[in-house]
């Protein structure tokens, strides 16, 4: 595995891949390399011939009072962690480098970005949004690989990428979880000793939807009360949005039809710790 921070460079290693008739395989991440990251970077194998990774904590996604200086990072660690998984190339640009003095530039989405995640933390997909069309243009990847953690910033990206005519294509990956159903996230880490024991109420939160969908439950509003009274029964949890939308169009639905996909996600906090969660499903 080579290291590399220029992003001259690393598009030219890109293009030379390209040139020799090799597939480009990208998994884009903020660092703090967890085993989710990792799976992402192993299944990115089963779709490239070289594998890309990039660590950068991207500022411009951070709004204010956010954890942007606090947010974890460790090259070193990160650069072991993508080795073993399987990277070719890490990609660890600086801060400058990818917003030099004067940069000006940056990539806006209409709807989808207006609600959720982008409700609660104007322009945090504007940030995600630019960063992700940048890092395009210097990967130059065929394929990207996310997480479905993500859920709403994998409908972004696959909107961005598609609406930008990048030819890009998208593997979506399911989450990854810890034994007790928490899905992995570098802000777990945060979590106190009680927090982290109280954390798992989102995964069973969405598990009493999907049972309660299993059994014929097909009201919205049913089904984020039973949201709502099985998180707030963890004391230390404190709810930001709950959601039973589209999974398209993130329009909230206050009945779910057959064969329209569902996204069923949330947001709670734990202290000053923000964790999200999500399920997709299909009636």
């Amino acid at each position: 595995m080579i290291l590399v921070s220029d992003p001259r460079e690393m598009q030219r290693l890109a293009d030379d891949a390209r040139r020799l008739g090799n597939e480009v395989a990208f998994v884009p991440t903020m660092g703090a390399l967890h085993e989710g990251h990792c799976t992402l970077i192993r299944r990115a194998r089963d779709h490239g011939d070289l594998v890309v990774t990039s660590v950068f904590v991207n500022p411009t996604q951070f709004g204010q009072g956010e954890d942007f200086t606090r947010y974890p990072r460790d090259l070193e660690r990160d650069r072991r962690a993508a080795e073993v998984a399987g990277t070719d190339i890490l990609f660890a640009p600086s801060e400058q480098s990818m917003y030099p003095p004067g940069y000006a530039t940056f990539v806006d989405l209409e709807r989808v970005t207006a609600v959720l995640e982008g409700r609660a933390r104007p322009g945090h997909f504007r940030g995600v949004a630019t960063v992700v069309a940048k890092l395009a243009n210097i990967v130059r990847p065929h394929v990207m690989l996310l997480g479905q953690k993500d859920a709403q910033q994998v409908v972004v990206i696959r909107r961005l990428l598609e609406d930008l005519n990048t030819g890009v294509r998208t593997v979506i990956v399911p989450t990854v979880r810890e034994e007790d159903g928490l899905a992995m996230s570098s802000r777990n880490s945060y979590l106190s000793a009680d927090e982290r024991a109280q954390a798992p109420v989102l995964f069973r939160a969405l598990r009493a939807v999907e049972a309660a969908v299993a059994a014929g439950e097909r009201s919205g509003d049913a089904l984020r009360a039973l949201m709502t009274s099985t998180i707030t029964a963890a004391p230390l949890a404190a709810i930001d949005y709950i959601s039973v939308a589209d999974a398209s169009t993130l329009e909230e639905l206050p009945v779910l039809s057959e064969g329209r996909p569902v996204l069923v996600s949330m947001a709670v906090r734990f202290g000053t710790t923000r964790l999200i969660d999500n399920t997709s499903l299909t009636v």
